[in-house]
């Protein structure tokens, strides 16, 4: 082989390590329950509506609804923002510390979602018998990754079973995906 042939043998050789991997066929994440897929009816036929993985990586969860449980008022960054300063509200960080120490919305609280049932006292509750008593309850913000994140809903059905008012909750469902999109500042390390 000649040295133009081997080089130009050598420089396809390069050219296909260096091109991109073919591409990986997309996760498909959960829509509603364990469906990956929401069929819906078109002027032109049925269409097929799926999700995948963003780069923000927030969005592996399922579809939360914008109230959890009947009576709990969903609400936005505008009230997230007044709770902050409210000496009657708490808003609560309800995700995993490992999630928290990565970046968490300002004057919050960490209570996860896997002990906020034993740790109603810090949200206005007295602890009766088995019980709580919460009629001197905060008014509670809950927040957990954002939409599908199912954290926040999952200690909030727990809250309003052992007795807390679902009228004294508010759901933040956007969470930290709005709330990182729409630019607000982050806390790291923080406990």
């Amino acid at each position: 082989m000649n040295t133009p042939a081997r080089l130009t043998l050598a420089l396809c050789a390069a050219l296909v390590a260096l091109a991109p991997a073919r591409a990986a066929e997309p996760e498909l994440l959960r829509i509603l329950g364990e469906d990956k897929s929401f069929v819906i009816q078109t002027p032109t036929g049925p269409m097929t509506i799926t999700r995948t993985m963003t780069p923000c990586a927030k969005n592996k969860g399922w579809l939360q609804p914008l109230v959890p449980v009947a009576g709990v008022h969903p609400v936005g960054e505008i009230e997230i923002l007044g709770a902050l300063n409210d000496k009657d509200a708490i808003v609560v960080d309800m995700r995993e510390s490992e999630d928290r120490v990565k970046g968490t919305i300002p004057n919050t609280v960490s209570i996860p979602y896997t002990e906020v049932a034993g740790r109603m006292d810090e949200l206005g509750c007295k602890k009766v018998g088995k019980g709580w008593d919460c009629t001197t309850a905060k008014k509670v913000y809950a927040f957990c990754n954002g939409p599908v994140c199912p954290q926040s809903p999952t200690a909030i059905l727990a809250m309003t079973r052992d007795g807390f008012p679902a009228d004294r909750i508010y759901y933040y469902r956007g969470g930290m995906l709005d709330w990182e999109a729409l630019g607000f500042p982050l806390v790291k390390g923080d406990f």
